[in-house]
């Protein structure tokens, strides 16, 4: 059973759709911890709501990078996690960090990357136009917004819309395909060459494509929400 280090910084939904995927039955992880940058994030409430272990690491009370990622892997650590799952975490994390956890560090960021990384992405999304916008769950590398792809989904931009209804409708997206990149990885199915993730076997929700591409001779065919896929990535 893969347990999981969920990292939040705010409100704690991805964290509660994690957490909750993890409450299904054959599900193969669990919660080990979750973690907070701030001691008044929401979801540390939510969190103890679910009876599970909580810590915080609060930035303020370190000097540097370099003091906060020391104090946040111990936090980690100490509670056996194997996953780091960033779950709206909002602390750009140093080098050493990533390069520690790697290919067991994930994030899902609210825009199809490479496109829009950063904040404001929905704004942005909008304001340059795009009639489709969507989310993107990825291995964490030091860069911001860069790593392996593991799974995306798209919605449409609707007439009318503005950054709240396109943020409500991504993040619908959100916690469907975090908590299955979770179960891919967890699972042994992802592969990542390089700069790109593959994912072996894998069957996708309804709307979904997979990488490798369902009619590829070593992946499940599926129907359609979801694409495996290449490099990029954010801590968000």
């Amino acid at each position: 059973m893969t347990r999981l280090a969920i990292l939040i910084s705010g409100r704690g939904s991805n964290m509660r759709a994690l957490v909750e995927a993890c409450r299904t039955p054959g599900f193969p992880a669990e919660p080990a911890v979750v973690v907070a940058d701030r001691p008044g994030a929401a979801g540390l409430e939510i969190a103890r709501g679910y009876g599970l272990p909580v810590a915080t690491v609060d930035r303020r009370r370190h000097a540097g990078r370099e003091s906060f990622d020391a104090a946040l892997h111990a936090a980690i650590a100490g509670r056996g996690a194997d996953l780091v799952c960033l779950a709206g975490f909002m602390r750009l994390l140093g080098p050493g960090f990533v390069a520690r956890w790697r290919d067991r560090l994930l994030n899902v960021h609210p825009s199809l990357l490479p496109a829009f990384k950063g904040l404001d992405t929905h704004a942005r999304a909008l304001a340059a136009g795009v009639r489709i916008a969507g989310c993107t769950v990825h291995f964490v590398r030091p860069a911001m917004d860069e790593g392996p792809i593991i799974a995306q989904a798209a919605v449409p931009v609707l007439p009318g819309d503005g950054a709240e209804s396109l943020a409500r409708r991504v993040l619908v997206e959100e916690h469907r395909i975090y908590p299955l990149a979770v179960r891919w990885v967890a699972e042994g199915r992802v592969r990542v060459e390089g700069d790109t993730a593959s994912v072996d076997d894998a069957a996708a929700p309804r709307g979904a494509l997979v990488n490798p591409a369902p009619d590829a001779p070593d992946a499940a065919a599926a129907p359609s929400g979801a694409a495996g896929g290449k490099d990029r990535r954010r801590h968000a």
